[in-house]
């Protein structure tokens, strides 16, 4: 699972569509260690007036009804990171440290630092394709 450093790094510049099976946590210091999925039968996403609620359904011990869902940032899986990266993606590598992704730049290929999980390598190759930082392995 991506850290939630990088996803609170990555939240400010992607659009995310809530859907059943998306993961997401409330970054208050309290729950901030809970990781919620998105389900009709717990966490219900409800759209009423263009805005958008998640309702926590049958979850007696938490005294937490709704919060809206500017509040909470997204756990976004590989799968969903791949397809953020589109046509940059080249390739997701093992290496002694971890996972590297490679992604086209402009002009030339950039490649991420190793990472322990793929999902972070991933969201390290979509700051960079998205322009908000620079990664440190350049070929």
């Amino acid at each position: 699972m991506i850290s939630r450093e990088l996803a609170s790094r990555l939240a400010p510049h992607v659009s995310w569509k809530p859907a059943n099976g998306d993961m997401f946590f409330i970054p208050r210091p309290e729950i901030a260690d809970s990781v919620f999925i998105i389900s009709d039968m717990v966490v219900e996403l409800v759209e009423s007036g263009g805005e958008s609620r998640f309702h926590f359904n049958g979850t007696v011990e938490w005294a937490l009804d709704s919060v809206e869902s500017d509040g909470v940032v997204w756990l976004p899986r590989e799968n969903q990171l791949r397809e953020l990266l589109g046509d940059y993606f080249m390739s997701l590598d093992s290496s002694a440290g971890g996972f590297v992704v490679t992604v086209s730049g402009p002009g030339r290929a950039y490649h991420t630092e190793a990472e322990l999980d793929a999902a972070d390598a991933y969201a390290r190759a979509a700051l960079y394709v998205l322009g908000v930082e620079q990664p440190s392995i350049v070929s």
